[in-house]
Protein backbone atom coordinates (compact mmCIF):
# COMPACT_ATOMS: atom_id res chain seq x y z
CA UNK A 1 0.00 0.00 0.00
CA UNK A 2 2.86 2.37 -0.29
CA UNK A 3 1.74 4.00 -3.45
CA UNK A 4 -1.69 5.51 -0.71
CA UNK A 5 -0.93 8.44 -1.31
CA UNK A 6 -2.56 12.30 0.81
CA UNK A 7 -5.14 12.39 -1.74
CA UNK A 8 -6.10 8.65 -1.38
CA UNK A 9 -5.70 9.10 2.69
CA UNK A 10 -7.88 11.80 2.52
CA UNK A 11 -10.40 10.07 0.76
CA UNK A 12 -10.72 7.25 2.33
CA UNK A 13 -11.22 9.13 5.88
CA UNK A 14 -12.96 12.40 4.90
CA UNK A 15 -12.82 15.63 6.63
CA UNK A 16 -13.52 14.30 10.15
CA UNK A 17 -11.17 10.87 10.08
CA UNK A 18 -8.18 13.32 8.51
CA UNK A 19 -8.26 15.54 11.18
CA UNK A 20 -8.62 13.13 13.97
CA UNK A 21 -5.43 11.22 12.78
CA UNK A 22 -3.62 14.48 11.71
CA UNK A 23 -1.02 15.29 13.86
CA UNK A 24 2.63 14.62 15.15
CA UNK A 25 5.65 15.69 16.78
CA UNK A 26 8.23 15.88 14.80
CA UNK A 27 9.39 19.44 15.83
CA UNK A 28 11.19 20.61 18.79
CA UNK A 29 9.48 19.46 22.63
CA UNK A 30 8.49 16.13 21.40
CA UNK A 31 8.10 13.71 25.06
CA UNK A 32 10.27 11.46 25.94
CA UNK A 33 9.10 8.66 27.79
CA UNK A 34 12.41 8.94 30.13
CA UNK A 35 12.29 12.61 30.88
CA UNK A 36 10.09 15.20 32.08
CA UNK A 37 7.69 16.78 29.87
CA UNK A 38 7.79 20.32 29.08
CA UNK A 39 4.96 21.94 30.61
CA UNK A 40 3.12 21.80 27.32
CA UNK A 41 0.37 24.83 27.99
CA UNK A 42 3.62 26.97 27.49
CA UNK A 43 4.85 25.16 24.20
CA UNK A 44 1.21 25.60 23.07
CA UNK A 45 1.34 29.16 23.96
CA UNK A 46 4.68 29.39 21.97
CA UNK A 47 3.27 28.16 18.45
CA UNK A 48 0.27 30.27 16.27
CA UNK A 49 -2.42 27.73 15.47
CA UNK A 50 -1.13 28.09 11.74
CA UNK A 51 2.41 26.58 12.95
CA UNK A 52 0.19 23.80 15.28
CA UNK A 53 -1.66 22.87 11.85
CA UNK A 54 1.75 22.45 9.67
CA UNK A 55 3.10 20.60 12.14
CA UNK A 56 0.21 18.17 12.53
CA UNK A 57 0.17 18.45 8.64
CA UNK A 58 4.09 17.68 8.37
CA UNK A 59 3.47 13.85 10.43
CA UNK A 60 0.74 12.88 8.12
CA UNK A 61 2.89 13.19 5.30
CA UNK A 62 5.82 11.08 6.81
CA UNK A 63 3.38 8.54 7.53
CA UNK A 64 2.06 8.42 4.60
CA UNK A 65 5.15 8.72 2.61
CA UNK A 66 6.31 5.34 5.08
CA UNK A 67 3.36 3.37 4.23
CA UNK A 68 5.15 -0.15 3.03
CA UNK A 69 8.69 0.62 3.93
CA UNK A 70 8.55 -1.49 7.20
CA UNK A 71 7.74 -4.86 6.12
CA UNK A 72 8.54 -6.86 9.22
CA UNK A 73 6.85 -4.21 11.20
CA UNK A 74 4.02 -6.30 12.29
CA UNK A 75 4.72 -10.21 12.25
CA UNK A 76 8.52 -11.14 12.00
CA UNK A 77 8.76 -15.05 12.40
CA UNK A 78 11.52 -16.78 13.73
CA UNK A 79 13.14 -19.04 11.97
CA UNK A 80 13.75 -22.50 13.38
CA UNK A 81 15.36 -26.06 12.41
CA UNK A 82 14.62 -29.24 13.03
CA UNK A 83 16.21 -31.97 15.69
CA UNK A 84 14.10 -34.88 15.52
CA UNK A 85 10.86 -33.92 16.54
CA UNK A 86 12.74 -30.91 18.17
CA UNK A 87 11.84 -27.21 17.40
CA UNK A 88 15.27 -25.36 17.79
CA UNK A 89 15.11 -21.72 17.37
CA UNK A 90 18.72 -20.07 17.95
CA UNK A 91 18.44 -16.95 19.88
CA UNK A 92 21.58 -14.51 19.94
CA UNK A 93 21.11 -11.66 22.63
CA UNK A 94 22.78 -8.55 21.16
CA UNK A 95 23.32 -4.91 21.70
CA UNK A 96 22.57 -2.74 19.17
CA UNK A 97 21.84 1.21 17.84
CA UNK A 98 17.72 0.85 17.15
CA UNK A 99 16.19 3.36 15.21
CA UNK A 100 13.37 4.37 16.96
CA UNK A 101 12.55 7.02 14.11
CA UNK A 102 15.21 8.18 11.96
CA UNK A 103 16.62 10.92 14.09
CA UNK A 104 16.24 8.73 17.71
CA UNK A 105 19.15 5.88 17.36
CA UNK A 106 18.21 3.98 20.96
CA UNK A 107 20.92 1.65 22.73
CA UNK A 108 19.11 -1.36 22.07
CA UNK A 109 19.47 -4.85 23.61
CA UNK A 110 17.81 -7.65 21.51
CA UNK A 111 17.13 -10.76 20.15
CA UNK A 112 18.41 -11.61 16.89
CA UNK A 113 19.27 -7.99 16.43
CA UNK A 114 15.12 -6.37 16.26
CA UNK A 115 13.02 -5.06 18.86
CA UNK A 116 10.80 -6.77 19.55
CA UNK A 117 12.58 -10.40 19.05
CA UNK A 118 11.40 -12.48 16.26
CA UNK A 119 7.79 -14.26 16.83
CA UNK A 120 7.99 -17.84 18.38
CA UNK A 121 4.65 -19.60 16.55
CA UNK A 122 4.10 -23.34 17.64
CA UNK A 123 1.36 -25.87 17.95
CA UNK A 124 0.07 -27.31 21.87
CA UNK A 125 2.19 -29.91 22.25
CA UNK A 126 5.22 -29.67 20.41
CA UNK A 127 9.22 -29.64 21.85
CA UNK A 128 10.93 -26.61 21.50
CA UNK A 129 14.54 -26.01 22.36
CA UNK A 130 15.76 -22.29 22.64
CA UNK A 131 19.53 -22.14 22.16
CA UNK A 132 20.71 -18.26 23.30
CA UNK A 133 23.79 -17.15 23.28
CA UNK A 134 24.45 -14.32 25.08
CA UNK A 135 26.63 -11.37 23.25
CA UNK A 136 26.19 -8.72 25.63
CA UNK A 137 28.17 -6.57 28.16
CA UNK A 138 25.55 -8.25 30.83
CA UNK A 139 24.24 -11.58 32.07
CA UNK A 140 20.86 -12.38 31.43
CA UNK A 141 18.35 -15.24 30.83
CA UNK A 142 15.08 -16.10 29.06
CA UNK A 143 11.33 -16.03 31.08
CA UNK A 144 8.67 -17.55 29.49
CA UNK A 145 6.09 -15.43 30.26
CA UNK A 146 2.76 -17.28 30.30
CA UNK A 147 3.95 -20.99 29.49
CA UNK A 148 3.15 -23.97 31.75
CA UNK A 149 6.65 -25.54 31.97
CA UNK A 150 9.07 -27.29 34.07
CA UNK A 151 10.22 -25.05 37.02
CA UNK A 152 14.30 -25.14 36.12
CA UNK A 153 12.88 -23.86 32.98
CA UNK A 154 11.46 -21.02 34.15
CA UNK A 155 14.37 -18.49 33.13
CA UNK A 156 14.87 -16.72 36.79
CA UNK A 157 18.57 -16.41 37.82
CA UNK A 158 19.56 -17.35 40.97
CA UNK A 159 16.29 -18.63 41.90
CA UNK A 160 15.62 -21.86 38.77
CA UNK A 161 19.15 -21.14 36.69
CA UNK A 162 22.60 -19.61 36.65
CA UNK A 163 22.67 -16.62 34.65
CA UNK A 164 23.58 -16.33 31.21
CA UNK A 165 27.33 -14.67 31.28
CA UNK A 166 28.46 -12.75 28.54
CA UNK A 167 30.04 -14.80 25.75
CA UNK A 168 28.48 -17.94 27.14
CA UNK A 169 25.32 -20.55 25.66
CA UNK A 170 22.52 -21.81 27.95
CA UNK A 171 19.78 -24.07 26.47
CA UNK A 172 16.39 -23.98 27.22
CA UNK A 173 14.31 -27.00 26.45
CA UNK A 174 10.67 -28.40 26.99
CA UNK A 175 6.95 -29.54 25.62
CA UNK A 176 4.38 -26.91 25.50
CA UNK A 177 1.83 -27.09 27.32
CA UNK A 178 -1.30 -24.17 27.26
CA UNK A 179 -2.16 -22.67 24.02
CA UNK A 180 -2.55 -18.84 23.42
CA UNK A 181 -0.64 -15.53 23.68
CA UNK A 182 2.11 -15.40 25.76
CA UNK A 183 5.69 -13.40 25.80
CA UNK A 184 9.28 -14.42 26.16
CA UNK A 185 11.55 -12.01 27.58
CA UNK A 186 14.59 -11.49 29.85
CA UNK A 187 14.38 -11.88 33.56
CA UNK A 188 17.82 -10.62 34.61
CA UNK A 189 18.06 -6.90 35.30
CA UNK A 190 14.81 -6.80 33.79
CA UNK A 191 13.73 -3.37 34.13
CA UNK A 192 16.68 -2.36 31.72
CA UNK A 193 17.04 -5.30 29.89
CA UNK A 194 13.74 -6.04 28.92
CA UNK A 195 12.37 -2.27 28.08
CA UNK A 196 15.73 -2.03 26.16
CA UNK A 197 14.53 -4.67 23.60
CA UNK A 198 14.89 -8.31 24.91
CA UNK A 199 11.05 -8.71 24.54
CA UNK A 200 9.47 -10.88 22.10
CA UNK A 201 5.74 -12.83 20.94
CA UNK A 202 5.13 -16.40 22.18
CA UNK A 203 2.40 -17.71 20.34
CA UNK A 204 1.08 -21.52 21.12
CA UNK A 205 -1.92 -22.53 18.97
CA UNK A 206 -4.28 -24.68 20.11
CA UNK A 207 -4.36 -28.59 18.48
CA UNK A 208 -7.75 -28.45 17.95
CA UNK A 209 -8.04 -25.42 15.77
CA UNK A 210 -12.24 -25.80 15.06
CA UNK A 211 -12.99 -22.93 17.54
CA UNK A 212 -10.68 -20.82 16.64
CA UNK A 213 -12.09 -17.11 15.14
CA UNK A 214 -11.67 -17.09 11.27
CA UNK A 215 -9.91 -13.95 10.42
CA UNK A 216 -8.27 -12.86 7.20
CA UNK A 217 -4.98 -11.25 9.31
CA UNK A 218 -2.97 -10.98 12.57
CA UNK A 219 -1.40 -8.31 13.96
CA UNK A 220 1.06 -8.04 17.13
CA UNK A 221 1.25 -4.88 19.51
CA UNK A 222 4.07 -5.12 21.46
CA UNK A 223 3.72 -2.41 23.74
CA UNK A 224 6.70 -0.78 25.14
CA UNK A 225 7.61 2.58 26.80
CA UNK A 226 10.83 3.30 28.62
CA UNK A 227 13.88 1.53 27.67
CA UNK A 228 13.92 3.09 24.49
CA UNK A 229 13.56 6.55 25.01
CA UNK A 230 9.64 6.43 23.38
CA UNK A 231 6.60 5.10 23.30
CA UNK A 232 6.78 2.61 21.07
CA UNK A 233 4.23 -0.36 19.18
CA UNK A 234 6.38 -3.03 18.00
CA UNK A 235 9.90 -0.70 18.58
CA UNK A 236 8.61 2.12 16.29
CA UNK A 237 7.11 5.75 17.27
CA UNK A 238 4.72 7.53 15.16
CA UNK A 239 4.80 8.75 12.69
CA UNK A 240 7.05 5.60 11.42
CA UNK A 241 4.60 2.83 12.97
CA UNK A 242 2.73 1.21 10.39
CA UNK A 243 -0.76 0.91 9.34
CA UNK A 244 -3.18 -1.87 9.49
CA UNK A 245 -5.41 -1.84 6.37
CA UNK A 246 -7.82 -4.47 5.61
CA UNK A 247 -10.89 -4.59 3.07
CA UNK A 248 -14.86 -4.15 4.21
CA UNK A 249 -16.18 -7.00 6.12
CA UNK A 250 -12.92 -8.55 6.88
CA UNK A 251 -12.15 -9.60 10.56
CA UNK A 252 -8.90 -9.35 11.90
CA UNK A 253 -7.39 -10.99 15.11
CA UNK A 254 -4.80 -8.64 17.48
CA UNK A 255 -2.66 -9.42 20.09
CA UNK A 256 -1.78 -6.80 22.39
CA UNK A 257 1.46 -7.23 25.16
CA UNK A 258 2.98 -4.85 27.37
CA UNK A 259 5.99 -5.09 27.86
CA UNK A 260 6.20 -2.01 29.80
CA UNK A 261 6.25 -0.18 32.84
CA UNK A 262 2.57 1.27 32.11
CA UNK A 263 -0.64 0.93 31.70
CA UNK A 264 -1.70 1.42 28.52
CA UNK A 265 -5.23 2.04 27.66
CA UNK A 266 -5.71 1.02 23.85
CA UNK A 267 -8.51 2.70 21.90
CA UNK A 268 -9.68 2.16 18.58
CA UNK A 269 -11.78 4.83 16.88
CA UNK A 270 -15.39 4.12 15.08
CA UNK A 271 -14.82 0.06 15.64
CA UNK A 272 -15.78 -2.04 18.48
CA UNK A 273 -13.10 -4.35 19.51
CA UNK A 274 -14.43 -7.98 20.66
CA UNK A 275 -12.13 -9.17 23.63
CA UNK A 276 -11.83 -13.03 23.23
CA UNK A 277 -8.44 -14.15 25.62
CA UNK A 278 -6.30 -12.66 28.49
CA UNK A 279 -3.34 -13.76 29.25
CA UNK A 280 -3.18 -16.89 26.60
CA UNK A 281 -6.81 -18.14 28.04
CA UNK A 282 -9.69 -17.51 26.20
CA UNK A 283 -12.44 -15.79 27.97
CA UNK A 284 -16.01 -18.06 28.35
CA UNK A 285 -17.97 -14.41 27.93
CA UNK A 286 -16.10 -12.39 25.13
CA UNK A 287 -16.99 -8.63 25.38
CA UNK A 288 -16.87 -5.53 23.55
CA UNK A 289 -15.16 -2.22 23.90
CA UNK A 290 -13.89 0.47 22.31
CA UNK A 291 -10.83 1.08 24.96
CA UNK A 292 -9.01 -1.74 26.53
CA UNK A 293 -6.70 -1.15 29.35
CA UNK A 294 -3.70 -2.97 29.32
CA UNK A 295 -1.36 -3.31 31.96
CA UNK A 296 2.69 -4.27 32.61
CA UNK A 297 2.86 -8.05 31.75
CA UNK A 298 -0.79 -8.45 31.02
CA UNK A 299 -2.00 -10.13 26.95
CA UNK A 300 -5.12 -9.60 25.18
CA UNK A 301 -6.49 -10.81 22.25
CA UNK A 302 -9.26 -9.00 20.29
CA UNK A 303 -11.18 -9.45 16.99
CA UNK A 304 -11.87 -6.16 15.00
CA UNK A 305 -15.03 -6.44 12.41
CA UNK A 306 -14.13 -4.13 10.10
CA UNK A 307 -17.63 -3.01 8.86
CA UNK A 308 -17.15 0.38 8.99
CA UNK A 309 -15.04 2.29 5.72
CA UNK A 310 -12.41 5.26 6.76
CA UNK A 311 -9.11 5.72 7.89
CA UNK A 312 -9.67 5.23 12.18
CA UNK A 313 -7.35 6.50 14.52
CA UNK A 314 -5.65 3.59 16.82
CA UNK A 315 -3.65 4.92 19.91
CA UNK A 316 -3.03 4.56 23.17
CA UNK A 317 -6.07 6.99 25.19
CA UNK A 318 -3.30 8.32 27.35
CA UNK A 319 -2.88 11.29 25.84
CA UNK A 320 0.38 12.31 27.13
CA UNK A 321 1.76 8.92 25.58
CA UNK A 322 -0.18 9.83 22.27
CA UNK A 323 -0.55 13.30 21.92
CA UNK A 324 0.97 16.84 22.54
CA UNK A 325 1.02 20.53 20.97
CA UNK A 326 2.89 19.04 18.13
CA UNK A 327 0.27 17.02 17.02
CA UNK A 328 0.41 13.31 17.70
CA UNK A 329 3.37 10.86 18.44
CA UNK A 330 4.42 7.73 20.07
CA UNK A 331 1.39 5.25 20.71
CA UNK A 332 -0.27 6.16 17.83
CA UNK A 333 -1.12 4.13 14.03
CA UNK A 334 -4.55 3.86 11.88
CA UNK A 335 -6.56 1.08 10.89
CA UNK A 336 -7.56 1.75 7.16
CA UNK A 337 -10.98 -0.01 5.80
CA UNK A 338 -10.69 0.18 2.25
CA UNK A 339 -14.46 -0.55 0.64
Amino acid sequence: MSNLNRRDFLKIAGATGAAAIGAGSVLAGRPNAQESKPNLHDVQQALTWQEMDAAHKEVVDIFLANIGQDAQFWNFPAEYTMDGDVKVFNIVCQEVDWEVEPDIIAKAMTYNGRVPGPEVRVTEGERVRFVVTNEMSQSTAIHFHGLLIPNDQDGVPMVTQPAIPPGETFSYEFTTRNSGTHMYHSHHNSAEQTTRGLLAPFIIEPKDKSKEPAVSAEYNFVLNDSGLGQFTFNGKSFPYTQPIIAKLGEKIRIRYFNEGFMIHPMHLHGIPQLVIAKDGWNLPAPYMCDTLNIAPGERYDVIVDCTEPGVWAFHCHILNHAEGPHGMFGMVTVLIVQE
